[in-house]
């Protein structure tokens, strides 16, 4: 008798362990586009199944990004939708709009570690703090344009300044990406000073124009939406080309 609770509650725990492993699947076309529309950046496996490769790899990459939803789709059907024909991963993003693809048998190799790589260059959000590993991913982005807010982290304005543009961000889907930079790290001064700034000049908001390399500052002042949403639909408008440039430095990245 107590073999047989033991043994069942080994079972128990053999079975809970593989369902806490597994992704979630999406069913049909109505879950896929639930799923897409849950949150910033999202990455679905379009898989033949749990045995597919890349599964357990996508599994494991799962556990190490925990910021970004994942789930797997089993329905050819639903990959049409997507323009999709073989075994993919897929990240779906808003602040563009933009779909990228792994297509599995054009990978040279799939390991976990690379998928984690794939995610996090990819990870470009309604506001994405920019990094060596982020700024792959925002300059390979079709959207050139990039509203940027300087601001030092351990600031008071620094948290309300990064929610309040991340909420107006939904407005400039397509035209803007908005990139949050950290001036207290070292390894930003470069970025502060393509646009003539030092950290203690923060906050400040510019716009960066990668299809011109052109650069402007939003006039020093109180930073809110209203401000933030003129200037954005200023440069939209191409008001912002007769005026001056924000700093003095050569053309370089950020």
């Amino acid at each position: 008798m107590l073999f047989t609770v033991f043994f069942s509650l080994l079972v128990s725990s053999v079975i809970a362990t593989e369902k806490e492993s597994a992704l979630p699947r999406l069913n049909d076309a109505k879950a896929t586009e639930a799923f897409i529309d849950s949150a910033d950046v999202v990455v679905i496996g379009f898989l033949e199944g749990e045995e597919s490769h890349g599964y357990q790899q996508l599994v494991a990459a799962a556990k190490q990004v925990d910021s970004v939803p994942v789930a797997i789709c089993t329905v050819k059907e639903v990959w049409a939708d997507y323009s999709l024909s073989s075994d993919t991963i897929t990240i779906f993003r808003k602040a563009d709009n933009h779909q990228e693809n792994l297509v599995l048998a054009e990978a040279k190799k799939v390991e976990a570690d690379g998928l984690v790589n794939f995610i996090t260059i990819n990870e470009v959000r309604y506001i994405t703090e920019y990094n060596q590993v982020t700024a792959v991913g925002l300059f390979n982005s079709e959207v050139k344009s990039h509203l940027l807010l300087f601001a030092n982290r351990e600031t008071k304005e620094y948290t309300e300044l990064k929610e309040r543009l991340g909420a107006l961000a939904p407005e400039f889907t397509g035209k803007f990406l908005f990139v949050l930079i950290n001036g207290a790290v070292k390894s930003n001064s470069r970025s502060l000073g393509y646009f003539g700034l030092k950290s203690p000049d923060l906050p400040r908001v510019g716009i960066y124009d990668g299809g011109s390399d052109m650069k402007w500052l939003l006039p020093e002042g109180e930073i809110s939406t209203e401000r933030v949403r003129d200037f954005c639909q200023s440069f939209l408008r191409g008001e912002l080309k007769e005026v001056k440039q924000a700093g003095a430095e050569a053309k370089t990245e950020l």
